[in-house]
């Protein structure tokens, strides 16, 4: 499917997912900003795209607020938003520290609201435009020693639907997409009997520029993806 948009703004780069769907995009035309925490370790994909590198916390609102600022002066407000970060803290709900469960739940939570708000002021005015909401297994299920990971998921599923019914009407297309499964990467690779049982960053990134293709008469609001080996 062809792509129409020309600007995308991609919030929590890392080497994986995000750096798969900043190269599909920009080899089809499309400028992208790249947004992270440190963007230090952006300088080789902003390279090899064409891009530009916007450091951002998603949990401060002025900070986020900028981010939209700087990307648009540097592309016009973007066709696209692809928000990806999330915060894990791992334990027994009785031994968890307040503090850290608190930071992981503005980063997945907050931040994509923070992300999904500035998002619509930038598309509501033309009318078009997508937004793409990263969600996980924890987006449908809590796992024992994970609490905070699933609330931030379960947060951020709730969002996406909020969104996609109140801006769908305005002609803004909101998808949340649940990764159900381990994202292949060099230190999560493939097991010598299983192969294929991690979900390939490649293949993830085409179904994201799917959903971005796709015609208004057919949208897609949620996918989920898991490799042939998953368990449902």
């Amino acid at each position: 499917m062809p792509i129409a948009a020309k600007t995308a703004l991609i919030i929590g780069v890392g080497s994986g997912l995000s750096a798969s769907v900043a190269r599909k995009l920009a080899a089809r035309g499309v400028q992208v900003g790249l947004a992270a925490r440190n963007t230090d370790k952006l300088a080789n994909l902003v390279a090899e795209t064409g891009g530009a590198a916007f450091r951002c916390d998603v949990t401060i609102p002025a900070e986020v607020e900028h981010l939209f600022v700087a990307a648009g002066e540097r592309f016009g407000a973007p066709d696209i938003v692809i928000f990806n970060p999330s915060g894990r803290v791992r334990g027994p709900i009785a031994e968890l520290d307040p503090a850290e469960v608190e930071r992981a739940l503005l980063t997945t939570a907050f931040g994509g609201f923070l992300v999904g708000r500035e998002a619509a002021r930038a598309m509501a005015p033309r009318g078009s435009g997508t937004i793409i909401f990263t969600g996980a297994s924890a987006s449908l299920k809590g796992f024992p020693g994970s609490a905070p990971f699933a609330m931030g998921k379960f947060a951020l599923r709730g969002l996406a639907q909020s969104m996609a019914r109140e801006l769908g009407p305005k002609g803004i297309h909101v998808a949340h997409v649940i990764i159900d499964g381990g994202i292949l990467s060099p230190n999560n690779p493939n097991p010598a009997d299983q192969p294929d049982s991690r979900l390939d960053p490649e293949a993830i990134a085409d179904s994201y520029l799917h959903l971005i293709a796709q015609a208004r008469s057919a949208w897609t609001h949620e996918l989920d993806l898991r490799p042939w080996s998953e368990r449902f």
